[in-house]
């Protein structure tokens, strides 16, 4: 996934300065022919990174994109095309901000208190290829927020889209992303499953990439007086005699372990 940040500073949802403690993640689409990103996300002239962002994004020449006042809507992100087509995801909210995105539910509670929210830009909802690549996309940006902030992507209302927001309860009666996913054959089951997939995914691809030393030579001498102190304690046992397979993250957390003269300390 490719993740760019282009916060809308200057719309009026990010003036609030309005945070909340995310429970959840909510699916939007945004119900109009153009899955350009440069559509919704346009940088300031104070915008960081400006120019490159312009290059990446376009440039919305009609000034309906959603970083100016006046709108009564924001949300965290945008999925969508880049000016050399290819998809790619943006962040236009701090994803701890409280967004504008859900609208008030017939509970009388809304998913803005709970929800990070983005938007998957729609297309004519009959290339299957964009539909593809702007899913996976979606999937992706999803299951690394569930990461960040420890959510269950299989637990009850954790991840919704706006029509599972208002048979909740908790958004207002849009019918994205239903009017969509299902031309393709999926749905918000599929998506939920396919999050936890991914986050899977990462998990290994972390652990491959772990680093691992298998004998006491083998450590790093930067991290050897600490892993030793540790071996003689008896607090780090290996798997066999001689044999501690141990990774580089433990060596780096019994470092600064004995720094504090935790190891040091007896019984």
């Amino acid at each position: 996934m490719k993740l760019l940040g282009c916060l809308l500073t200057a719309n009026d949802c990010y003036k609030t300065k309005r945070t909340i403690r995310p429970k959840g993640v909510m699916v939007h689409s945004t119900g109009a022919n153009n899955p350009t990103l440069r559509r919704y996300v346009q940088p300031l002239d104070t915008t960081p990174g400006q120019e490159e962002l312009l290059t990446a994004l376009g440039v919305n020449r009609n000034g309906n994109h959603w970083n100016r006042p006046g709108l009564d809507v924001c949300v965290h992100g945008f999925v969508g095309r880049l000016a050399d087509g290819t998809v790619a995801a943006v962040q236009t909210l701090p994803w701890d901000h409280r967004g504008w995105h859900a609208g008030t539910g017939t509970s009388g509670r809304s998913a803005n208190d709970t929800h990070i929210s983005f938007e998957m830009c729609e297309d004519d909802l009959t290339d299957p290829d964009y539909f593809g690549r702007a899913y996976r996309t979606a999937v992706e940006l999803t299951a690394m927020l569930c990461a960040r902030y420890g959510l269950d992507p299989m637990a009850d209302g954790v991840v919704i889209c706006h029509q599972d927001g208002y048979r909740r309860g908790v958004a207002s009666n849009h019918g994205d992303v239903y009017n969509w996913f299902p031309r393709f054959g999926m749905d918000m089951n599929d998506f939920r499953a396919d999050v936890v997939r991914a986050m899977s995914d990462e998990d290994e691809e972390e652990d491959d990439d772990m680093v691992y030393y298998q004998t006491l030579a083998d450590v790093p001498e930067y991290y050897r007086t600490a892993v030793d102190k540790a071996v003689e304690q008896g607090a780090l046992k290996g798997e066999r005699e001689g044999v501690l397979n141990v990774s580089e993250d433990l060596c780096r957390t019994l470092t600064v372990l004995d720094r504090m003269g935790v190891l040091d300390r007896k019984g």
